[in-house]
């Protein structure tokens, strides 16, 4: 099968994000100018950069209460900061709830009962049992071709782990098995891993 994206697939569903999978998932906790946390999850999300960390997530629709995107890229447009939480297995249920389109008033911490910690280096709050967490100060907002496409660049200034996840001086994923979303409704978590020595070793 071919296809041209403009001219449609045929199919019963969109399979462009069946096919980049996995994707981690980018939950991002954001907190507006008047106080109001945030919480969501976008799934166009990755570290882009070491020195220094930087990260990024895209934001691909709107909300009518939010003009031109959605209540995380309007909260980090007027503060400028942003934490991306690392979800694990055992929070999946809570991280969906917190994907709900509500209205900008809303808290999801408080509608999914998820516990907040207060970040060290930015005015925001974390996910307390998130097995990490990345504090970030905004670099740039992109926009992409298309509406309400927008892609959040961020400096990681600050990191959290859980220590229960860190294992003979590594952060072991396998500890809390990182959820990952494929096409459709579906996601993966990691339950095993495997090495390959690059030819350079």
């Amino acid at each position: 099968m071919f296809y041209r994206p403009e001219e449609g697939h045929g199919l019963p569903h969109n399979p462009f994000n069946a096919i980049v999978t996995p994707r981690p998932i980018g939950w991002i906790s954001s907190r507006g100018a008047d106080g109001q946390d945030n919480l969501a999850p976008y799934s166009f999300f990755n570290a882009v950069a070491y020195v220094p960390p930087q990260v990024m997530f895209a934001s691909t629709s709107a909300k009518e209460d939010r003009g031109d995107t959605k209540d995380s890229v309007a909260n980090i447009r007027e503060t400028g900061v942003f934490c991306v939480n690392i979800v694990s297995y055992a929070l999946r249920d809570v991280m969906n709830v917190s994907s709900g389109s509500y209205p900008a008033e809303v808290d999801e911490f408080a509608r999914a009962g998820i516990e907040k910690a207060p970040c060290e280096t930015i005015d925001c709050a974390r996910v307390a049992a998130a097995p990490a967490n990345l504090e970030c100060r905004l670099t740039q907002i992109v926009q992409l071709e298309g509406p309400s496409n927008f892609v959040v660049f961020g400096q990681v200034t600050g990191i959290h782990m859980r220590d229960e996840h860190l294992v003979d001086g590594r952060f072991d994923v396998t500890t809390f098995r990182p959820l990952s979303r494929l096409g459709y409704r579906d996601y993966a978590c990691v339950d095993n891993l495997f090495s390959l020595a690059r030819p350079d070793d």
